[in-house]
């Protein structure tokens, strides 16, 4: 191979996120780690003339630039020692396995394990993600660089200056998407429940919230004063607000549910 490649290990829903993102920025060579690839990874490496390998050995003979861990922090704490030889080979080891601390993976991947930790989502796998980083005191600049090159395909990107925050990004940003996806589910099914038809609820929930997203995108304004906006005094979106807005309404539920995922995220680390 002409020039040492970025390892990805874990081609799922996350890492294929990854994947796509790096396909576009034009990111070569790749190689990916999968046991039992699907037709549609296989496919896609075809396309864009990638390496896939069952296992890791004998990879850090390649000399990796990095090594993307893209695997469940369960399936990493069964399977972190054989990640030591490529992380002992000089690779910048970058994982978004949800809870698992450098120090754990320092312990077995040697203290000079250069190791930087992310948590992207799935909305980079088309270019509308954000990542959180964490890096150590001691990394360099150039790790730091390539770190953020390699999440830059997904979207924004952001550091933060405590590792026990990536537990509380997990929470917010990780696992967020699935929460506006909820929102659109339960959105439709009140449309549905005041009338509307299925599929005409479901299209206004899911165009709604694509609308309202894109506004967020382009308007610097807080949105505490895009909700202002849209509420009219004695109109029906403070009627519902008030409901919203409640003491247990959406921002107790919301508080609580976060609360579970960074605890979750804390004891798949342990």
């Amino acid at each position: 191979m002409s020039a040492n490649p970025v390892i990805l290990v874990g081609a799922g829903r996350m890492g294929g996120a990854l994947l796509a993102g790096w396909f576009r920025s034009g990111l070569a060579p790749i190689l990916v780690v999968e046991p039992d690839p699907p037709a549609r990874l296989k496919a896609m490496a075809r396309d864009h003339h990638v390496a896939l390998f069952p296992k890791l050995a004998n990879l850090d003979a390649l000399k990796a630039r990095a090594c993307v861990v893209a695997i469940k922090p369960q399936v990493l704490k069964a399977e972190i020692a054989a990640f030591a030889p490529i992380a002992q080979s000089g690779a910048l080891m970058l994982s978004i396995a949800a809870g698992t601390s450098i120090a754990s993976m320092q312990k077995a991947w040697g203290k000079r394990a250069r190791i930087i930790r992310a948590m992207p989502n799935t909305p980079g796998a088309i270019g509308q993600g954000i990542t959180a980083l964490f890096a150590p005191p001691a990394s360099s600049s150039a790790d730091r660089k390539l770190a953020q090159t390699l999440v830059g395909a997904l979207g924004d990107s952001i550091w933060v200056p405590r590792e026990r925050d990536m537990d509380s990004v997990t929470a917010v940003s990780g696992s967020g998407p699935a929460y506006v996806f909820l929102l659109v589910e339960a959105l439709a099914k009140a449309g549905e429940a005041e009338g509307l038809a299925p599929e005409t609820a479901a299209r206004l929930a899911r165009v709604m919230v694509q609308g309202s997203g894109a506004l967020l995108a382009v308007d610097p304004s807080a949105p505490e004063a895009l909700r202002h906006a849209v509420t009219s005094p004695g109109g029906t979106t403070e009627a519902a607000l008030k409901v919203l807005m409640a003491k247990n309404g959406l921002g107790a539920l919301m508080r609580r549910a976060v609360a579970a995922a960074r605890k979750r995220g804390t004891q798949l680390g342990s």
